[in-house]
């Protein structure tokens, strides 16, 4: 999914204008958590019934614009 904007959306009054999906109280860094930690996007929509594998594919490519934004890569310390 490369067209992320229609599902990634930023309200200031909501969990502190932190990028979420669809206006709900799920922030994208908490899905990309979810992600991280080795959860499964089936096992994502289980636990969030509310939400689309499209929300968690915008998640994605939300993610990969930022980083391809930012630019070099830290180098390891």
């Amino acid at each position: 999914m490369s067209d992320w904007h229609s599902r990634i959306t930023v309200e200031p009054g909501k969990l502190g204008g932190k990028p979420c999906v669809r206006g709900m109280r799920i922030s994208v860094a908490d899905v990309l958590e979810y992600l991280a930690a080795d959860m499964s996007i089936e096992e994502i929509l289980a636990d969030f019934p509310y939400m689309e594998r499209e929300d968690i594919l915008a998640c994605l490519a939300y993610a990969a614009e930022r980083e391809r934004e930012r630019g070099s890569t830290p180098q390891p310390a």
